[in-house]
């Protein structure tokens, strides 16, 4: 058992997230296996920054859940502390309890799963226009562009009264903070242009609200002095980034997986039953898990995670993609199986700070996932899985292009 965390020698720590094996694309980096059977923690490093990384299933709901581990990233010490804006306010994943309570709860309700189900009928039908001008525009296509991206882009924009016009705007600036390769300054940049352009909306949405999220939280917070301006736009940020760029890798990654497992593919395809494709779902969710390095927590006061100190100051990643590959989490964890029981998975991270737009992500990709197969049962790739571009580069994990034909 680890019971310090000295690395005061010139050990040459390992980068993380690390290499994913060649040949492997829908594997986390295999090191993580190594990590997992080893004792203690392992010391990693970050954009030049030495965190503990978590890779345990047990030990990552232990610190997630956890509030000696801090998320607010204004705190001294804080990593990556470079690449955040300090000239716009913190958004509630940002933040600790109970100003994160406080912040949370006035988003809730939009995103519960009741109120997400009565949105399934208007998803189907802005999936179903997608996939229309998609085959109308001929094959090959290019499945991250025609269809992956639009869907959860309209969906998001739907939801929050964001333009759709505005959505390459959007999607340009949410690319470069999700880049590794973005220089500090670059990231800083891009939230700061994001945010000037949600200041702009939320001025607009005051003279002209809406049916939409940011318009009720003017009306009802924003009026009774519970929440800023810069508050709804931050805010409108963070959702709006996560609205579609998670969802949008995850539709074209797991097609791709799909694709490439016949037997998983034809058992979603060829079922009318609801629950299979929800099963499918979330072993895909599991199974992929997309989020590779953005979960980052500091200490508080000295803790001690899967026999492991870590000292007050210190800080730790939360890989994820190694939590779900976990075999004490699940058997064959390697293996996709869409019958699997994937219930418990850390896909969206746990406890306080567990995805608010989960819910919502889950319909989306049954919708668009169970469209897609019903409708072009003899979808296929238009190229070799060789020539396909991951995104080896970026903190959410997919395929930047995927043709397909049918």
């Amino acid at each position: 058992m680890s019971t310090t965390s000295d690395t005061n020698d010139q050990t040459d720590f390992p980068s993380f997230p690390g290499t994913r094996a060649a040949g492997c694309p829908f594997d986390p980096p295999p090191q993580y296996a190594d990590w997992r059977r080893a004792e203690g923690l392992q010391r990693v490093r970050w954009h030049g920054e030495l965190l503990w990384a978590v890779v345990r299933h047990e030990d990552i709901r232990a610190v997630l859940n956890d509030q000696r581990f801090s998320a607010d990233d204004r705190k001294p010490g804080f990593p990556g502390a470079s690449m955040t804006n300090t000239d716009v306010p913190p958004a509630f994943p940002r933040m600790d309890d109970p100003e994160h309570a406080r912040l949370r709860m006035m988003l809730t309700k939009d995103f519960m799963v009741k109120r997400v189900e009565r949105m399934r009928p208007d998803l189907q039908k802005l999936t179903d226009e997608v996939l229309d001008r998609m085959i109308a525009k001929g094959q090959p296509a290019d499945l991250v562009h025609d269809y992956a991206l639009p869907i959860p882009s309209l969906a998001i924009s739907m939801l929050l009264g964001v333009p759709y016009a505005d959505h390459g705007f959007f999607q340009h600036h949410s690319m470069i903070r999700h880049e590794r390769s973005s220089s500090p300054q670059e990231k800083q940049a891009a939230t700061g242009a994001l945010y000037g352009y949600l200041m702009e909306l939320v001025a607009r949405k005051e003279r002209e609200p809406g049916d939409d999220l940011i318009s009720r939280l003017l009306s009802e917070r924003v009026a009774t002095g519970e929440l800023s301006r810069e508050g709804v736009a931050m805010n409108g940020i963070i959702l709006l980034i996560a609205g579609h760029e998670t969802t949008s890798n995850m539709i074209a990654l797991g097609t791709l997986a799909l694709l490439e497992h016949p037997d998983q593919l034809a058992r979603v395809r060829d079922s009318d039953d609801p629950a299979v494709v929800a099963s499918a779902v979330e072993e895909l969710l599991r199974y992929l898990t997309i989020p590779q390095d953005h979960v980052v927590r500091m200490a508080l006061e000295d803790v001690t995670v899967g026999g492991q100190l870590v000292k007050a100051g210190e800080s730790v990643m939360v890989a994820l993609p190694s939590g779900n590959r976990d075999t004490a989490f699940t058997d064959r964890p390697d293996v996709l199986d869409v019958d699997r029981n994937a219930r418990g998975h850390v896909t969206f991270a746990y406890g306080i700070h567990q995805c608010l737009g989960q819910s919502f992500a889950r319909v989306e990709l049954q919708v668009a996932l169970s469209t897609l197969l019903r409708r072009l049962p003899e979808l296929r790739l238009a190229v070799p899985l060789q020539e396909v571009p991951f995104q080896h580069d970026m903190d959410i994990y997919g395929v930047r292009e995927l043709p397909v034909a049918w």
